[in-house]
């Protein structure tokens, strides 16, 4: 009986024993499954947490990304009259002080290489190369920058009035030059047919400074503007030069006009001013930077001779007591197409070539609102016309590389 009832109970306990390993590995495997949930949501959690981070690293790169492309260190760099000569090179200036308003981060040095040499102005640029962002070139004379900007693939350069050239002096394009020309031409039309219409004593000139493809282009187009007018108003105007202030133009040949040989001698611009006044002439257009100042003076100092601008409005540079001596300014519109250029950077649109700007992007033209010019408004009616056909391509004035001379100038 005890034997029995021993066996009972121990076949009771190994049962219990067998349900209680049971329930035990049941309730480990249960545990390990939701500690793993536990693990995997853990991790998942933490991935998310650290491609949070990653997205807002990602924005905050690019917003200091886009906040350095804003942040452009320019230089501009002219020759030899400087930033302040109320002319070429200050609207240059004024385009980049545009563009800074709209990106105030962006900062501007200016750097004058005085002496108007072609070597010396690559030089002046090479010296700065390595400390700036954009490095826009004022001028001619700054042609031969294309192995700098080469050598410098991260800089970016605007080259305003040429396009680059190779040791040889070939035209070249690079890929960080944006090289703008203008045709000059256009806007010296408009200025000789200003000329040709207003004039009393039937004489007139053009004064420039340096024989560069740019002068001799508006010395041309406004001889063809006064062509024109004597052609279609029954006129007879004459341009009148001075032979011992001929220019030689850069392939040496001779294109007449009146150049004084700098662009920053005031005194020589005052006396060819003055020699052409003795000659009959009442109406003098001037193309030649600080030099024109002296020209400008001769003109004010005279009796009934008006003066016509150029590259920007000088209107207020006319000003004579009362009076005023400016019939209109022919325009070259850099400063629109410098901001433009600099905002092609910052946007990243920004493409090196080189483009001759016309008439159909507004980038030539002449003064002619009210208050700041003095011309007529038949006179305006006309030149508006004319401007049209220019626009179209219908007239095509003489420049100093078009194939086309003022002597032979038809349309």
């Amino acid at each position: 009986m005890k034997k029995k009832i021993l066996t009972l109970v121990l076949a009771s306990v190994m049962a219990f024993s067998l349900v209680a390993c049971g329930n035990s590995a049941e309730t480990t495997e249960t545990e390990q499954t939701e500690a793993a949930t536990e693990e995997a949501a853990e991790t998942e959690d933490a991935a998310t947490e650290e491609t949070a981070t990653e997205e807002v690293a990602e924005e905050e790169t690019t917003e200091t990304e886009e906040a350095a492309g804003t942040a452009l260190k320019i230089a501009i760099v002219s020759s030899p009259s400087g930033v302040d000569d109320g002319s070429f090179n200050e609207d240059n200036y004024n385009g980049i002080l545009s563009f800074i308003e709209a990106n105030p981060d962006a900062t501007v040095t200016p750097v004058q290489e005085t002496t108007g040499d072609t070597a010396a102005a690559v030089q002046a640029v090479a010296d700065i190369v390595a400390d700036y962002d954009v490095i826009v070139c004022c001028g001619f004379q700054f042609a031969g920058i294309s192995t700098i900007a080469q050598e410098n693939p991260d800089v970016k350069f605007i080259l305003v009035d040429s396009f680059p050239s190779d040791a040889e002096g070939n035209t070249v394009e690079v890929e960080n030059i944006y090289a703008m020309c203008f045709a000059e031409q256009e806007s010296g039309f408009f200025a000789g047919m200003a000329a040709a219409l207003e004039t009393t004593t039937n004489k007139v000139a053009v004064v420039n400074g340096i024989a560069y493809p740019s002068n001799v282009n508006y010395q041309y187009g406004f001889e063809c503007g006064v062509k024109y007018v004597n052609e279609t108003e029954g006129k007879s105007v004459e341009v009148v030069e001075l032979p011992s202030y001929a220019g030689t133009d850069v392939t040496g040949a001779n294109v007449g006009g009146n150049y004084i040989g700098s662009f920053a001698d005031e005194a020589t611009g005052k006396v060819v001013g003055n020699a052409l006044i003795a000659e009959g002439v009442d109406i003098v257009f001037v193309a030649a930077g600080a030099s024109g100042n002296g020209t400008l003076t001769a003109v004010k100092e005279a009796e009934g001779v008006k003066f016509i601008g150029c590259d920007v409005d000088q209107y207020d540079d006319g000003a004579n007591g009362d009076s005023n001596v400016v019939l209109t300014s022919a325009l070259k519109v850099m400063h629109l197409n410098v901001e433009r250029a600099l905002t092609y950077i910052v946007d990243g649109s920004f493409k090196g070539g080189n483009v001759t700007l016309q008439a159909d992007t507004d980038s030539t033209g002449y003064v002619s609102e009210a208050g700041r010019c003095q011309i007529c408004d038949e006179c305006i009616e006309k030149i508006d016309a004319a401007y049209e056909k220019v626009k179209s391509g219908e007239i095509v004035p003489a420049a100093n590389f078009n194939g086309i001379t003022p002597e032979d100038f038809t349309w």
